[in-house]
């Protein structure tokens, strides 16, 4: 099943008002955004980086966790008036105009040292 932003910041709204009673505040959601984003860099690290995973972790799953993240910047986006589709948008748009060739001409990608 596919979702657009659109869709998924609707969704969102339909749980928490289902099921969550309501809204976390904004500072709350801010913190278990940092919280969630902390769980998904424990994985990267372990499964990416030079870490290793303790005989103690359960089966992490990144995908679960990326999920976690979105669900959580979602909930900030729907109670501060942003839309996510718009806005992702107008960041492509900027990012774009703005790094049109600097990527492209940067030889550091060209040639990464290891």
């Amino acid at each position: 099943m596919e979702i657009t932003i659109i869709e998924a910041q609707k969704t969102v709204d339909q749980w928490i008002n289902t099921h969550g009673v309501r809204y976390f505040n904004e500072m709350t959601n801010l913190g278990l955004l940092m919280e969630e984003v902390g769980e998904m860099a424990r994985i990267i690290t372990r499964k990416y980086g030079e870490q290793s995973f303790k005989e103690s972790d359960a089966a992490p799953d990144l995908g679960d966790e990326m999920a976690d993240v979105l669900f959580v910047l979602i909930c900030l986006a729907n109670q501060t008036g942003v839309d996510l589709s718009e806005a992702f948008q107008k960041n492509i748009e900027k990012k774009t105009k703005r790094d049109k060739v600097r990527h492209i001409i940067n030889s550091k990608l060209k040639n990464p040292s290891k």
